[in-house]
């Protein structure tokens, strides 16, 4: 490979100085790539010549630039070459779980459940983050411009992109990133995270085993897809799942899964398959259960039709803020499907369909809890029945500002037991006493006994 000689004239003795230096070291690699060779490389070998080509370029400016400058200077330029420029560094940090761009110099990330902001990184200019968001659209098939200025997609490694780019983003593009771990959480992972209780988790499995139908609930970034994951890992291996999402975040364990994702329409408007279409598509491949990863729309229809004809045992999730907003909001989703039902009609088939609700949340500070598992009981008269079982008390915050309290079991005993029974799963009567549950995040006084 063959590259010119750079001309840098000044010290990199600040951040914009600094990525001045950078682009224009990039640009003169860039121009000096002998493309036609590159194309019979090896990824790996082409990144040796790469970096040693812009080792050389800096070794040409050793006076300009400092040891550590100069190997700051060296991991940018291959982080703007082969990766995401400046987000790079973010997409390789296991903690972060978010990564939020505001324009070309504001950047947000998550961590541990908390957002804050990234001092020092920025792009360029806002032209420089519209480059990085064609080239993560790009790779996927996808594309971004004035004509279509939004775009939803998955990266390879599983990551939900959502951006917005001028003119609809009014202070430069917008980008976000939801990242979900290399591994799993596990069922223990929530257990020490306290997100639940061991008595709440073996209930939930017990209920999965005997094929009861779920439906998990909460806020963005509570937890639900985790949630959902875990216990999936309660299905029968012998079993054969279906799972249908918009962007695909489930990652089931057992080997006989088929996974199926919609489909935006194309640049015609034309070509769009939507979950529903899915939904009913998966009727027909003799599935055991399925798993929508989250119902938003005339789907819903579909999805209880589905747990009331055969495939019990089914879950899927949904926005809400409470257990009765879900049902709720499941009763809208159903009149989005375009049948005109009576209100009655609806609820009898989400109480016939639903056994339990489960619902999460995001709480102060960060800490994601499992806050109430409700069971659906049926009807009474027009109005839905349902009642908790076990639900998590917040009491405060402290010091952190995080949430403190304690899980408790309601006292009530749940209608579904007769049901696990039949399964060979049998509960102690005393697991659904009223009484706090243990929780390492109590605060000090509160100790397991009679609920108030």
């Amino acid at each position: 490979m063959v590259w010119a000689k750079p001309s840098i004239g000044t010290a990199a003795d600040n951040a914009d100085e600094f990525r001045r230096i950078k682009a224009k070291l990039h640009r003169q690699l860039i121009s000096a790539m002998d493309f036609s060779a590159l194309s019979t490389m090896k990824d790996e070998e082409l990144r040796k010549e790469v970096r040693a080509a812009t080792e050389q370029l800096c070794k040409q400016s050793n006076e300009l630039l400092s040891q550590a400058n100069r190997e700051a200077l060296i991991s940018e330029v291959m982080d703007e070459t082969f990766g995401l420029g400046p987000l790079q560094s973010l997409m390789s940090d296991p903690e972060i779980s978010d990564i939020l761009v505001n324009g070309a110099s504001d950047v947000y990330v998550e961590r541990r459940g908390l957002l804050e902001h990234v001092e020092g990184l920025a792009f360029d200019s806002n032209a420089h983050l519209l480059q990085i968001i064609q080239r993560i659209v790009g790779r996927i098939g996808r594309r971004v411009d004035e004509s279509s200025p939004m775009v939803d997609a998955r990266l390879p490694d599983g990551s939900r992109v959502n951006a917005i780019i001028p003119p609809l983003a009014l202070d430069g593009p917008l980008l976000s990133i939801r990242r979900f771990g290399t591994k799993p959480l596990t069922a223990e992972g929530l257990l020490a995270n306290n997100s639940l209780t061991r008595d709440m988790l073996t209930f939930l499995t017990a209920c999965i085993e005997s094929r009861l139908s779920l439906l998990i609930s909460g806020g963005t970034g509570s937890g639900k897809t985790t949630l959902l994951n875990v216990l999936s890992g309660a299905i029968p291996a012998s079993e054969r799942v279906a799972t249908i999402e918009d962007s695909a975040e489930l990652k089931l364990q057992q080997r006989h899964v088929v996974r199926m994702e919609t489909r935006p329409p194309n640049i015609e408007g034309q070509g769009q398959i939507t979950q529903r279409d899915l939904v009913r598509n998966a009727l027909r491949m003799r599935p055991d259960r399925i798993i929508v990863g989250e119902c938003r729309g005339g789907e819903a229809i579909d999805m209880l039709q589905a747990m009331n004809t055969g495939h019990e045992g089914s879950l899927t999730t949904v926005h809400a803020n409470s257990a009765r907003d879900a049902t709720s909001r499941l009763e809208v989703m159903v009149g989005m499907a375009g049948y005109e039902m009576p209100i009655w009609v609806v609820r009898r088939q989400i109480a016939s369909a639903i056994h339990l609700v489960i619902q999460v949340a995001r709480l102060s500070g960060g800490l994601r809890k499992v806050i109430s598992i409700s069971e659906i009981t049926g009807m009474e008269g027009d109005v839905l029945s349902m009642h908790d079982i076990f639900t998590f008390r917040q009491t405060g915050i402290d010091s952190k500002r995080k949430a403190l309290g304690y899980f408790c079991s309601t006292g009530v005993r749940p209608h579904c037991l007769s049901r696990l029974e039949a399964y060979g799963i049998n509960f102690s009567p005393n697991m659904f006493e009223a009484r706090m549950m243990t929780d390492t995040n109590q605060p000090r006084g509160c100790e397991t006994g009679a609920d108030q």
